[in-house]
Order: structure tokens, then C-alpha cells, then sequence
């Protein structure tokens, strides 16, 4: 899955039906779930100290924030192949390998999409991370620079940018 500027995501069919299926679990069954939840919870009494209660409210709100945040995303979904950087340039939906400092025995290879996309296969950084934003844009051989949580610069190089095959 990748982010274009024009507030499209592109997802793969698989990565489609599988935030789809839980968009639909949210809004059906653990909506009745929670829904139960708090019922029996407001039954044990005094609102105000029932941790029960609070905890279900809260776990509501979570659950529907993820709601709200699944129906924009697969409303603004593209199901297909994301373009590709007709410019060589590192973009999102690419699978890029930098090297720390320019030391080339220092490498990471990662998958530079939104979170959504994430996989135990291989490491994701967004696009909007400070390494995903320092390295956007920049191609193969050319050195990028990201600051740091700590406000230091760091800087890697490029070694490899390949569109994601998923």
C-alpha cells in the first residue's frame, strides 16, 4: 500500500479484502460485543467506580476511531499496481535498501508504505516518518538526510529502490 499526495492510498487486492473484512467485523459483531460489554458493566452498579464500565467505554471509542479511519481509507483506495517513480526517485510503495552513514556493511531494507500495509515479511517505515519523509525523492547512489527524535541530522545513502512486489 502506498500514499500519493492526491490523498489516494494504493492497496493490493489482498491488503483491500483484509482491511474490508475488518471494517466489517468492527461495524457488526464487536460493535454488538462492546455493546454487551457495557450493558452488563452498567448493571454492576455505580458508574462513577466501575472500572468495568470505563474500561468498555474506552475500548468503544478505540474500536470506533478504527472504524472511522478504515471507511476513509477504503474510500479513497486504489486496488491495483501503485505508479511507479518514472524518475528512478525513491517513492512510496518502493522497497528501499540505505546504508547508515555511508557505510555500506550497515544496511536496512525496508517497505516505504502507510502502516496499514505492515508484515512480519518485511520492515515498514511510512512516508511520513523521519526517515520515510528524508528519504522520498531521492535516487539510487545519492545520500539523504533525517533528523533524528533527538533533533540530531543522520544521514544514509541510497543503495537500491525497487517498486514493492509484494
Amino acid at each position: 500500500m502506498t500514499q500519493t499526495s492526491e490523498n489516494v492510498t494504493w492497496l493490493t487486492q489482498e491488503a483491500y479484502n483484509q482491511l474490508k473484512a475488518e471494517l466489517e467485523y468492527l461495524s457488526g459483531p464487536a460493535r454488538t460485543e462492546i455493546a454487551a460489554k457495557i450493558a452488563a458493566a452498567r448493571e454492576e452498579g455505580d458508574l462513577r467506580e466501575n472500572g468495568g464500565y470505563h474500561a468498555a467505554k474506552e475500548e468503544q471509542g478505540k474500536q470506533e476511531l478504527r472504524v472511522r479511519q478504515l471507511t476513509q481509507l477504503l474510500e479513497n483506495a486504489k486496488v491495483g499496481e501503485a505508479p511507479t517513480s518514472a524518475d528512478g526517485a525513491v517513492a512510496p510503495g518502493m522497497v528501499v535498501t540505505i546504508a547508515f552513514d555511508g557505510d555500506e556493511d550497515d544496511t536496512l531494507t525496508f517497505l516505504l508504505a502507510s502502516r496499514e500495509y505492515a508484515s512480519a515479511d518485511i520492515e515498514t517505515y511510512s512516508p511520513q516518518s523521519p526517515l520515510g519523509s528524508g528519504v522520498i525523492g531521492h535516487k539510487v547512489g545519492e545520500d539523504a538526510e533525517y533528523e533524528l527524535p533527538n533533533g540530531k541530522k543522520a544521514s544514509v545513502k541510497i543503495l537500491k529502490a525497487e517498486p514493492y512486489s509484494g
